[in-house]
């Protein structure tokens, strides 16, 4: 058998790129601290200044503060004029960094290293044994989700997403009957339910923390038309109840999710509406190989999408599952009339506007 000889160049190229991911990996937790701390949101409003300066403006530990910065002068994020030794972010930056920056700030998606990393032990030993991990291993995971959907889907919700249905908007306001399956903490339920008073929402998830957590803030905020109930999509017991049912990036969480479709399909009103947001992939690996998110997805898919599946004894679907298997299943489903979507605020998502036809 033939030995293979590496190309020395190929090497050194690619040692090169592992050194990069290294560092690119770090800067990723720096950020996602730079964004916990609200270090960037003080200074996006700061002159240059003086790490002491920055610290005292947050209320946070000159030195951690001190330290950090060295991670974003040499990272590229932060400038830094050696003279005065003041730090300073540049206003392109801040645009995909702060919180006013929504819904392209970058940084509170870097949170998802933390949350991940929190299970790695855990994911290692899955690789041997096969089953999942469950939801509630993951921590943070439910905050950092609800940001996460303030900026891809709650953010676009009245001037992309809804409209993308040119009469949707227009019945909402007559009043219709809504759910949204795998609501999470509810923060689209409850911006659908502030936008349309006259239309009744119905929050399902499987996970009782999130459901308690909506609830909570539905009553504060004072939303009587919005209610949140603890249910198994896959169980549920619904027919001919609503004319829309949304579905924002939960579909290829779930343990059953064919079943999951079948339950939407039978609980829409005949000229009902199922709105699916999910991942924007192919079901065929190579043809991704040129989409900018694309490692990252299949990391967070095997880091929790696939594993919190297979953990409730399910199939383990993925977030990578792709167009052309999401069309198939909502065939399946009997949903005989889809239509796919894409938004200019949303990189990573498909919207899929399926009728029973």
């Amino acid at each position: 058998m033939a030995t293979q000889v590496a190309d020395q160049q190929k090497t050194e190229e690619f040692g090169q790129k592992m050194v990069e991911v290294l560092n690119c990996g770090a800067l990723g937790m720096m950020i996602s601290v730079g964004h916990r701390t609200g270090l960037f949101d003080t200074m996006e409003s700061m002159p240059p200044a003086g790490s002491g300066q920055i610290a005292r403006r947050a209320g946070l530990s000159e030195r951690y503060v001190r330290e950090w910065l060295g991670a974003m002068v040499t990272g590229g994020i932060v400038e830094y004029d050696p003279v005065s030794e003041t730090y300073a972010l540049p206003s392109e930056h801040a645009a995909w960094l702060t919180r006013s920056a929504t819904p392209q700030n970058v940084a509170s998606s870097m949170q998802f290293f933390a949350v991940m990393g929190c299970v790695e032990d855990a994911i290692v030993e899955a690789f041997r044994h096969g089953k999942g991990v469950p939801y509630e291993a993951y921590r943070r995971f439910h905050p950092v989700m609800a940001e996460e959907s303030l900026q891809t889907v709650v953010a676009g919700l009245a001037e992309h997403i809804l409209p993308l249905d040119p009469l949707l908007p227009g019945r909402l306001e007559a009043g219709i009957d809504v759910a949204d399956v795998g609501c999470g903490s509810g923060f689209a339920l409850m911006e659908m339910a502030r936008l349309y008073p006259a239309s009744r929402f119905t929050g399902l998830d499987f996970s009782m923390e999130a459901i308690e957590t909506a609830g909570r803030e539905a009553a504060r905020r004072g939303l009587s038309n919005a209610r949140f109930e603890q249910a198994d999509a896959a169980a549920m017991d619904a027919e001919n109840r609503y004319d829309l049912i949304t579905a924002f990036d939960a579909i290829h969480d779930q343990a059953q999710p064919a079943a999951v479709l079948d339950n939407i399909a039978r609980a829409l009103r005949p000229d009902g509406l199922f709105l699916m947001q999910d991942i924007a992939m192919s079901s065929i690996l190579h043809h991704n190989k040129e989409r900018p998110m694309a490692s990252f997805i299949y990391s967070i898919s095997c880091m929790h999408c696939m594993s919190v599946s297979l953990a409730c004894n399910g199939v383990g679907l993925g977030a990578a599952w792709g167009r052309e298997k999401a069309l198939a299943m909502l065939a399946e489903a009997g949903f005989a009339d889809v239509r796919v979507e894409e938004l200019p605020h949303d990189m990573m998502n498909y919207y899929y506007l399926a009728r029973l036809g």
